[in-house]
């Protein structure tokens, strides 16, 4: 059986992985397991994202990671920012690896858990959402994500994903354009676009 690290429950055989990864100036020491997105090494994706990414001119309130995999981006966010992270996952292997990231590198301002893009999110309303989504999942979910993500937001708040050119990026973000009103690319670098969308009152 074929696995991919969208699926709920991961039955491929553990192969557990331990490694470090520079980001901000925190030394990460990571535990990564099959079944999971990127198990390597840090995605390229995500480093964009997480450079890319300005916590500063947010309005207050928590952030929130749709698609968290082990943690990467949400945990350095965490850290950088001193923010409250949430940080879901549909896969609970990925949910459990980041859980253990979050103790074994003492980032406590973080909340792990399950949830279906939205479905089971813990606030009404967020400072900013951040997402690496799973394109292999399909379009249907990378715009639902979009679309769904403009009412968990705060005024002023922010929608950021980074998606790949050849991945979909343009209709990405006409989607967001549609919904969002606006989309900027924030950052380009080796085919990988940083896009964000800021809520604006539009409805």
């Amino acid at each position: 059986m074929t696995n991919h690290y969208y699926q709920t429950t991961p039955t491929s055989s553990h192969e557990i992985l331990k490694w470090s990864f520079e980001l901000f100036d925190k030394d990460f020491q990571f535990t990564t397991d099959s079944g999971v997105f990127s198990k390597n090494t840090v995605d390229y994706g995500s480093r964009v994202l997480i450079q890319a990414f300005s916590f500063e001119q947010l309005p207050e309130g928590s952030i929130l990671e749709i698609g968290c995999g082990y943690g990467p981006i949400g945990l350095a966010i965490a850290y950088a920012s001193g923010r409250l992270v949430e940080m879901t996952d549909v896969n609970e292997r990925a949910v459990y690896l980041a859980e253990q990231n979050a103790y074994n590198n003492q980032i406590t301002n973080v909340d792990i858990h399950l949830s279906d893009i939205y479905t089971d999110v813990h606030e009404k309303q967020y400072a900013a959402i951040l997402s690496n989504p799973p394109i292999r999942a399909g379009k249907k979910v990378v715009h639902q994500i979009i679309e769904d993500g403009y009412c968990y937001l705060q005024e002023a708040g922010t929608l950021t994903i980074v998606i790949q050119k050849k991945q979909g990026a343009p209709s990405a973000q006409k989607k967001m354009e549609e919904v969002f009103g606006n989309a900027a690319v924030i950052k380009k670098d080796k085919g990988y676009y940083i896009i964000q969308s800021e809520k604006r009152g539009r409805r």
